[in-house]
């Protein structure tokens, strides 16, 4: 607490000086003005001046001056620690509010900024967890297998990125596809913000696949051509596939919508059928097992629609499938019904669980207008005659390798006139055609698809979100 010093002490002081003042000069010998006036002057000095104590301080002295200066000195010491910690705190807290608000930029609505800005340290969210059963429990506390994933973590990144583009961008769609919405608005609109999102880069990043936005009896592979004119309708269910890939890191994955509630048994079929898959999914399982799993969950079920009911059958000639680098189908199929192939599933692969539950026969055929095209992976030198499709296929080369592309990418990239030259080079094999593939019509199929990777500890399911 701080002492206030008044008017009236000064005044006392001034007083008491000029009492010992007189009393000086009746015992001063008498001299000239100014030597009196300079002895006053100097006797003030030496009654002023203090002596220094010689050797030790005196305890009551140490213990006063200890009590007073050194307590004294010792809060302000304290309390100019605390402000330079305050200070420090303070600055620290600004600091991390700064880091804060760098790294926590919020999407827009819709979204526009590519996700690898809203994670400026390069840590994409994982997918859901799931542990090994059996045999493999072991793996989960393997320091070794733990060591592996270490090394893997920069591919887990990249895969991860292209997974939260996708989650961030079917958000948007479920909001936007509505009846009477042009089919072709709802791709363009999609593929767009893709590669917004994604900041496309050539091979390095972008679109894995065309959009398949397969209408009712239609169950794969429909995407509309330029011109295309079908509006989406309230009794419709759309299959949403669409896939995503960094570095050729591909993510598919695929769901359905559907406004009509008659259809909801239907779509919680093929939910609840590819979460078995994934479920049943894993290193060393083979791939037959998984398939009656699917089957014995999705043909539980049945749907009344319009006063009939209908049971939901599994797909047999649609399977799931391997994933590979730049390669959408790397090899290897997960059926959806049992007795299928007896290969098994490997530690490091990525897989595409996918399930379709049908109302119709269960059997799909190829049909409609194609618009889905695939370079072949494995294709060699091919001579081709035509300097149109040697043209078409460099161009095909540079923008897509060996992605799937659709008639609408070529538009978009300047080409025309171009279906000869896409016809020839299918008949040469070197670009495959993937035709829209039905079911009986008038029938109705849904569709749901995760990519999971069978990593060295778990599995995770990457393309899993708050919506499915």
């Amino acid at each position: 607490m701080a002492t206030t010093i008044t008017t009236t002490t000064f005044d006392a002081m001034a007083d008491l000086n000029l009492e010992e003042s007189v009393e000086d000069d009746e015992h001063t010998p008498e001299t000239n003005g100014t030597n009196a006036l300079t002895e006053i002057v100097d006797n003030k000095k030496k009654k002023k001046k203090k002596k220094k104590p010689s050797g030790a301080m005196p305890i009551e002295v140490l213990g006063q001056y200890a009590n007073g200066h050194l307590n004294g000195s010792s809060e302000m010491l304290t309390q100019n620690g605390k402000e330079d910690e305050d200070e420090d705190a303070a600055k620290k807290k600004k600091k991390n509010r700064s880091r804060k608000k760098k790294s926590s930029l919020e999407q827009t609505d819709p979204p526009s900024i590519p996700i690898k800005d809203l994670y400026p340290t390069g840590e994409f969210p994982e997918g859901e967890i799931q542990q090994y059963k059996d045999d493999n429990l072991w793996r989960a506390t393997s320091e070794e297998k733990r060591d592996q994933e270490r090394l893997e973590k920069p591919m887990y990144n990249v895969v991860r990125q292209a997974a939260e583009v996708h989650r961030q961008v079917r958000k948007y769609m479920r909001s936007y596809a509505k009846p009477g919405v042009l089919m072709i608005d709802l791709c363009e609109t999609l593929e767009n913000m893709v590669r917004r999102l994604i900041a496309e880069n050539g091979l390095h990043a972008g679109i894995a696949f065309p959009t398949g936005c397969s209408l009712n009896w239609v169950a794969a592979h429909w995407t509309p051509n330029s011109g295309d004119k079908t509006v989406l309708q309230y009794d419709d269910v759309m299959k949403l596939d669409f896939g995503t890939h960094i570095e050729g890191r591909i993510i598919d994955c695929a769901f359905t919508v559907a406004f009509n509630p008659m259809f909801d048994p239907l779509l919680q079929a093929a939910k609840e059928a590819t979460n078995t898959g994934i479920r049943e999914s894993g290193i060393d399982v083979r791939l037959g097992d998984v398939g009656a799993a699917i089957q014995e969950v999705m043909e539980s079920y049945e749907v009344e629609i319009n006063g009939k009911i209908y049971p939901v059958k599994s797909i047999r000639n649609l399977n799931g499938h391997s994933i590979g680098p730049y390669q959408i189908h790397a090899g290897k199929s997960v059926p959806i019904v049992k007795g299928g192939e007896q290969t098994k599933m490997e530690e490091g692969e990525f897989f595409a669980i996918e399930t379709f539950a049908s109302t119709g026969k269960g059997y799909v055929r190829e049909d409609l207008e194609c618009s889905h095209y695939m370079k072949n992976f494995d294709v060699g030198h091919v001579p081709l005659r035509l300097p149109r499709a040697k043209q078409l296929l460099a161009t095909i080369d540079k923008n897509f390798s060996t992605l799937a592309f659709c008639r609408r990418y070529l538009d978009r990239i300047g080409e025309s006139k171009y279906l000869m030259a896409l016809k020839n080079l299918c008949d040469a094999g070197v670009v495959q055609p993937h035709p829209p593939l039905c079911d009986l019509k008038g029938s109705y199929v849904a569709q749901f698809e995760h990519t999971i990777y069978l990593r060295p500890t778990c599995k995770e399911v990457l393309s899993r979100g708050d919506d499915f």
